[in-house]
């Protein structure tokens, strides 16, 4: 599916000169810097664009200067501000910097990419805070993920219904086995027999979950596929929040007894090795955060990167050489998609197994 984009930017490319910089999401478009070639390709706007998130979903750039055309999809915005109430609008009410309702979104500084309220005079409205509810990318992204494995679930247990457990076929041959792999090699042998079966909805759950979400990213469009969900730092904190919540709530006795009374440990280390413990706890969830967000991230740099040598050398004969890489980063991307699922559910169950486990005499 890539590669077929891939040739279809670099039609677009033959029919069109390349046109200044990506439109990036969250802002107008920079000033274009001129070369005697024509309009120089602004690659790291470009990239930003693919891997960050945004109140619209910019698809291409066609033509240049007064023929530029824009083909973007904008995803409505939903605030609440203690003024004025509930507002409801399309984002392209706030593209290029326009001012909506005493609105605006930010194109610099630290609130680069937010939506804030203005005052009457045109400045930031510090005090009258908002409460942001809008569709963004990253939302899309997450709630087409949450109905197709909703759906395929649902026409599993369908299916179910109607075959029986005895005779696996269509949806049931392609996710039994995954279900069976989660369960055997990943719950049972962290968690044990006895206490895994409380712990495999959420095991189940968020392997799909990331599963989904990278196989999604690597689809370039249509919307809402391409979006880089999990390369998103707030969503890899939460699901690594989830985790640690999970962790703390089913910790037994013996597992809150290492970390405040180690046994054995004299009384007078008590005040050093506790912090120690603390950042034991809090390390965990934190390394599975940064894991999958940087791995994810770290693949569509990369393969965005390659692509944009296409551009910036301004020649065709650099494309060849350049989908060829992609290929195989994309082959890559599709293990790293499986095998980074695999590694969070398989700490996920690594860290509850030692949160759960009593103390043996």
């Amino acid at each position: 599916m890539r590669i077929v984009t891939f040739v279809f930017l670099i039609l677009l490319h033959i029919a069109y000169p390349v046109s200044g910089s990506v439109q990036n999401g969250s802002g107008p478009h920079e000033e274009k810097n001129q070369t005697e070639a024509g309009t120089k390709f602004n690659a790291s706007e470009f990239i930003i664009d693919h891997i960050s998130d945004s109140h619209e979903w910019h698809i291409m750039t066609l033509g240049e200067g007064e023929n530029e055309k824009h083909i973007t999809l904008y995803l409505p915005v939903i605030l609440y501000s203690k003024k004025s109430g509930l507002h409801l609008f399309s984002s392209r009410r706030l593209a290029h910097g326009h001012e909506y309702q005493g609105f605006r979104l930010m194109q610099e500084g630290d609130l680069k990419g937010k939506i804030v309220s203005l005052s009457e005079n045109g400045e930031v409205d510090s005090e009258n805070l908002l409460l942001d509810f809008s569709m963004t990318k990253t939302v899309v992204g997450m709630l087409a993920a949450a109905i197709i494995g909703l759906t395929l679930f649902l026409l599993l247990s369908r299916s179910y219904s109607k075959t029986g457990i005895s005779h696996p076929k269509g949806i049931q041959s392609l996710l039994e086995p995954v279900i069976c792999f989660v369960r055997d090699d990943i719950a049972i042998p962290n968690i044990g027999h006895e206490k895994h079966a409380r712990f495999m909805p959420y095991l189940l759950s968020v392997f799909f979950f990331i599963l989904i979400n990278n196989i999604m990213g690597l689809i370039p469009f249509p919307p809402p596929f391409g979006a880089n969900v999990t390369g998103n730092i707030a969503v890899t904190f939460t699901l690594a929040f989830f985790s640690f919540v999970i962790i703390q709530i089913n910790g037994s006795k013996s597992y809150w007894r290492h970390i405040f009374a180690a046994p054995g440990l004299p009384v007078w280390m008590l005040p050093l090795m506790i912090p120690v413990e603390m950042i034991g706890v809090i390390a965990k969830p934190f390394a599975l955060m940064v894991r999958l967000f940087a791995n994810i991230t770290a693949g569509h740099i990369i393969v965005m990167s390659l692509l944009a040598l296409i551009f910036i050398f301004n020649s065709l004969f650099v494309a060849p050489v350049t989908i060829l890489f992609v290929i195989f980063m994309d082959c890559l991307e599709l293990l790293v998609a499986f095998l980074q699922a695999y590694v969070f559910t398989l700490l996920s169950a690594l860290f509850i197994s030692l949160a759960v486990v009593e103390e043996h005499h």
